[in-house]
C-alpha cells in the first residue's frame, strides 16, 4: 500500500462499545488480572518477564492448564509489563509495582482504555513476527547475539511481511467492494503477498511460497486471536499431516474453510486504522467530517465509495438544519477546477438527503451557471411548481459536468459507458452541439465518449468533438 493516497474510510463502532471489547479479550484480561495479583513478593528476571518458579502460579491464578499454561501466563504478564499495567521497581532486585494504567482499566475513559489495549496489540503483532523460540536458543552463538543467518529468518522483512498482510486484510474489510464484516480465506491473503498482480496462472514455485505463507499465518493469527484483532478459525489439521498417514474421517478439498478463514473484528479494525495514521497512512473514518465545512466534505467524499459518502453525509447533515446545510453545500460546489464536477456530484447526491425545507435555498440558485441544473433536477423530483425549463445551453454544460465527474469517480466504468450510449441515442446532434460547451472539461469528457461508445462511428463523430472544443480551448 502507497501512504501517500488515502484508504476507503472505515466505519468503526463507538469507543464505548470498542472499549467494553478490549476489556473482554482473553489477552488484556489475564494481562489485568496478572497486574492485581503482583505484590512486593512478585519477581522477574533480567528481561522484566515473570520468574520461572512463579509462572505455576500465575497460571493456575489464570484458571489456565496444560503443557502450554506456563507460556500462556508468560505472554499476559509481558503484555501487563508492556502496556503499563505493571512497573519494574528495581530492575536489580527484580521487584514490581502495579503501573499507572492499571487503574484506567476501571476508573478511565474509554479512550484510556484503548490506549492500553493498543499497546498490548503492539507487543502481540511484535511477538507474532517471532519465529519459534527452540530455533532462538539453537541460534544463539558463543558471545550471546543471536546468529539470524543460521535461522533463515529476517527481522525487519518479517515485520513488513506482516504488517502487509494485516493491511490487506484492513483493505478488505473496509473497502467498497471489499468482504465486509465476512471471513477472509487465509489462501487469499498469503496470494496478495505472494502472487504478482500481473500473474495470470502462479506457478509450482509461486504456489509453494503461498502454502509456505499459510502456515506461517496460521500460526500468526493463532497469536493475533486473544488481543482481539481478528476472528480465526484455523487451518485444518488433517491437512498439515503427512502424506503417508490416512485421515481419521473422508475430507472435503473443495471446502475452502478448512483452509483457514479470518476476520478482522471492529476492535481489530480500529487497531489496524490507528498503526496505519501511526504509520504516514491517510485512514480516514467515516463520521470525522461531521464538525467540518460542507467544503471539506464534499472534497473528502469525492475519494469515497458511494455507500460511505452516503454515511458520511447523513452525519454532517444531522448536525445542520436543514436550509443552511443546503446552502453551505451549494456554495461549496461551485468552482472550475478539475474537481468541481466530483464535488457538484456529491453535492447533488447529498440534496438528496435533505427535506423540502431546503427549497429556498435551491430556488435561489436557478440563475447559476454552474448550480441551476441541479436545482431544477432537485427541485422537479420533488414536484415543486413554478421551476423555469432549462435552456440548451444549461442542458449540455450540466451533461458534460456530470461525465467529468462520473470519470473522476469511476474511470472507464460499465456504468458510464451504458450513459454515455444513453445520451448519443437520445441526442442526435449531440457531439455537434457539445463542443461549443464552456466548460473546462468539455474535451477530455468527448475524448472519453469516444473511447467508450461501441459503436465505431459514433465513437469517431466523438473524436472529432474533442479535437474541435481542444482547439476552441487553445485557439
Amino acid at each position: 500500500m502507497s501512504d501517500s493516497s488515502p484508504l476507503p474510510p472505515v466505519r468503526l463502532h463507538p469507543e464505548a462499545e470498542l472499549a467494553r471489547a478490549a476489556l473482554s479479550t482473553p489477552l488484556l484480561s489475564r494481562a489485568a488480572r496478572l497486574a492485581r495479583w503482583a505484590g512486593p513478593d512478585t519477581r522477574v528476571d533480567a528481561g522484566g518477564g515473570l520468574a520461572e518458579d512463579q509462572l505455576a502460579a500465575a497460571a493456575e491464578l489464570l484458571g489456565l492448564s496444560g503443557d502450554d499454561a506456563a507460556a500462556y501466563a508468560s505472554e499476559a504478564w509481558r503484555v501487563a509489563v508492556d502496556a503499563g499495567l505493571v512497573e519494574i521497581t528495581d530492575e536489580e532486585a527484580g521487584t514490581v509495582a502495579a503501573g499507572e494504567e492499571l487503574a484506567l482499566l476501571t476508573g478511565g475513559s474509554p479512550h484510556d482504555v484503548l490506549a492500553v489495549w493498543l499497546a498490548a496489540l503492539e507487543t502481540v503483532i511484535a511477538d507474532a513476527g517471532v519465529p519459534d523460540l527452540d530455533g532462538l536458543v539453537d541460534a544463539l552463538d558463543e558471545g550471546g547475539e543471536i546468529d539470524f543467518s543460521s535461522l533463515d529468518w529476517d527481522p525487519e522483512a518479517e515485520s513488513e511481511f506482516l504488517d502487509g498482510v494485516l493491511g490487506n486484510l484492513y483493505l478488505l474489510t473496509v473497502s467498497e467492494d471489499g468482504s465486509g464484516e465476512g471471513p477472509v480465506p487465509l489462501p487469499a491473503l498469503a496470494a496478495s503477498m505472494i502472487v504478482p498482480s500481473d500473474m495470470d496462472e502462479p506457478t509450482n514455485d509461486v504456489l509453494e511460497q503461498v502454502s509456505d505463507a499459510m502456515m506461517r499465518l496460521d500460526d500468526q493469527f493463532r497469536l493475533l486471536e486473544p488481543i482481539g484483532l481478528v476472528d480465526y478459525d484455523p487451518v485444518d489439521e488433517a491437512l498439515m499431516a503427512d502424506a503417508d498417514e490416512e485421515p481419521a474421517a473422508p475430507v472435503d478439498d473443495t471446502d475452502v474453510s478448512r483452509y483457514g478463514m479470518v476476520r478482522l473484528t471492529p476492535l481489530g479494525a480500529f487497531g489496524l486504522r490507528a498503526r496505519l495514521l501511526e504509520a504516514g497512512f491517510d485512514a480516514p473514518a467515516v463520521g470525522e467530517l461531521a464538525d467540518k465545512g460542507a467544503d471539506a466534505l464534499l472534497d473528502a467524499t469525492a475519494r469515497f465509495g458511494q455507500s460511505a459518502a452516503r454515511a458520511e453525509t447523513e452525519q454532517w447533515l444531522a448536525q445542520r438544519e436543514p436550509l443552511a446545510s443546503a446552502r453551505e453545500l451549494l456554495s461549496a460546489a461551485r468552482g472550475a477546477d478539475a474537481g468541481a464536477p466530483l464535488r457538484r456530484l456529491r453535492c447533488q447526491q447529498a440534496l438528496s438527503l435533505v427535506g423540502p425545507e431546503a427549497e429556498p435555498a435551491l430556488r435561489a440558485v436557478l440563475g447559476d451557471p454552474e448550480l441551476g441544473g441541479l436545482a431544477r433536477v432537485w427541485l422537479s423530483e420533488r414536484g415543486a411548481a413554478d421551476v423555469p425549463p432549462p435552456s440548451q445551453d444549461l442542458v449540455f454544460w450540466l451533461t458534460i459536468d456530470t461525465v467529468a465527474a462520473q470519470l473522476r469517480a469511476e474511470g472507464n466504468s460499465e456504468e458510464l459507458q451504458a450513459l454515455v450510449e444513453g445520451l448519443a441515442a437520445q441526442h442526435g446532434g449531440f457531439f455537434a452541439a457539445a463542443w461549443r460547451v464552456d466548460h473546462p472539461d468539455t474535451a477530455d469528457v468527448l475524448e472519453a465518449m469516444g473511447r467508450l461508445h461501441p459503436d465505431k462511428r459514433v465513437a469517431k463523430e466523438a473524436r472529432k468533438a474533442a479535437f474541435k472544443a481542444r482547439s476552441q480551448q487553445t485557439g
